[in-house]
């Protein structure tokens, strides 16, 4: 049998033996608790959210459906009816201040693994119970309660809460049973949803500031085991690259990598790494005085010279990008992808006669049909004066 969200005949109900599954009272001292079907055949559902790949968002629910105990149609009569419009009296516990339990059975349960910002509004890392005040028009306030162990909201006061968000519902395709799940989601936030009948409202979490989060835990990480190795101090320098951030700390990680007694190794990447940290800085003729050492390191492999040369076109650095091109060529004797790179870095430079001379000698080696497609573009291209692409 199914049960609506609230329980209106919670009191009927009481003189039965089924009183504990039906409304969550505490069965008496006597009483052995055992493993039943969940009350009124609502499933309990669970979802996980990661934002990143360390704050995450739990939600743990029981998941009510619009069909109706006895089987009929509730379409159109779940918004205002099954779930009351504003605070209501649930006939039992706190009086006629109660929400709705967004859910059914217990509490409708949301754990932050970090402290995230809901809607804009900061919210510690805990457990919530979570309730919903629905309106037939304008926003709904969702509810996050410091009491997470509730069944519903029979015992719900609002001195346990812990924030108040006014949120806009929208319509949505029919959805049967009550349903949360993540959308929108970016590398900083993610978009919970509840969805129930034809309503979805969606609930905005955001990492306040993610880079400093990752931060953290890359400290955490270079003082345990992996700091003994050289590829984790690269990577963390290259994270602070790439995001614009702790340029300082990643200058101390980039020498690390390079030099750490027991721990460091010279090599193409981490001398490239160390040398992209001191760009950032601005510290431009120690950087490229690195990035030679780099490209001169017998480590240095004709790909990771290319893909660095690329790196510089991207920048807009074409006589630089030529010169690496050049190089690469030059040492690896024409040697597949510096053919390759010979035409971009020409090509980039506007001599497209002899970008045309490289991109066909490109053609004849080309490992593979991707690269085969690629550079008869490229060579079309450069026949009609155009520039690579």
């Amino acid at each position: 049998m199914k049960k609506a969200p609230f329980a209106p005949l919670f009191l009927a109900l009481c003189a039965t033996a089924l009183l504990p599954s039906l409304t969550g009272l505490a069965p008496s001292a006597s009483a052995q608790t055992i493993t039943l079907p969940p009350s009124g055949d609502n499933q309990r559902s669970e979802v996980t959210q990661y934002i990143g790949s360390i704050a995450n968002i739990h939600v743990r629910y029981h998941s009510p459906d619009v069909t109706g105990p006895n089987g009929e149609d509730r379409r159109g009569k779940i918004w205002g009816d099954v779930v009351p419009y504003g605070v209501t009296d649930l006939g039992f516990g706190m009086g006629p201040t109660s929400p709705w339990r967004a859910g059914a059975n217990e509490n409708t349960v949301i754990t932050l693994s970090h402290d995230l910002q809901v809607e804009g509004k900061l919210l510690p890392a805990g457990a919530y119970g979570f309730h919903l005040i629905a309106q037939e028009n304008g926003p709904w306030t969702a509810i996050f309660s410091k009491n997470a162990e509730a069944w519903g909201s029979y015992s719900y006061t609002a001195s346990d809460d812990a924030l108040r968000v006014d949120v806009l519902p929208r319509a949505h395709e029919h959805t049967e049973w009550l349903t949360y799940a993540f959308i929108d989601r970016k590398p900083a936030s993610a978009v919970l949803a509840m969805r129930w009948e034809a309503v979805e409202l969606p609930i905005r979490f955001e990492v306040p500031d993610i880079n400093a989060l990752y931060l953290q835990q890359i400290r955490r990480d270079l003082s345990g085991g992996n700091g003994f190795a050289w590829q984790a101090h690269e990577q963390a320098a290259q994270f602070c690259v790439q995001n614009k951030t702790n340029l300082q700390e990643a200058l101390i990680w980039a020498e690390n990598a390079v030099s750490m007694p027991f721990i460091g190794e010279a090599n193409f990447t981490t001398l490239k790494t160390k040398a992209d940290v001191l760009q950032a800085l601005g510290r431009s003729d120690e950087a490229k005085a690195t990035l030679n050492q780099a490209i001169e390191h017998p480590t240095a492999q004709a790909d990771a010279i290319h893909q660095y040369g690329r790196q510089l076109l991207s920048r807009g650095e074409k006589d630089e990008a030529l010169r690496v091109f050049t190089l690469n060529y030059t040492r690896n004797k024409g040697a597949w992808p510096t053919h390759v790179g010979m035409m971009r870095g020409l090509s980039a430079t506007g001599d497209f006669k002899n970008a045309l001379k490289h991109a066909k000698l490109a053609l004849e080696q080309a490992p593979d049909p991707l690269n085969k497609t690629t550079l008869q573009g490229a060579v079309e291209r450069l026949q009609q004066g155009l520039a690579v692409e």
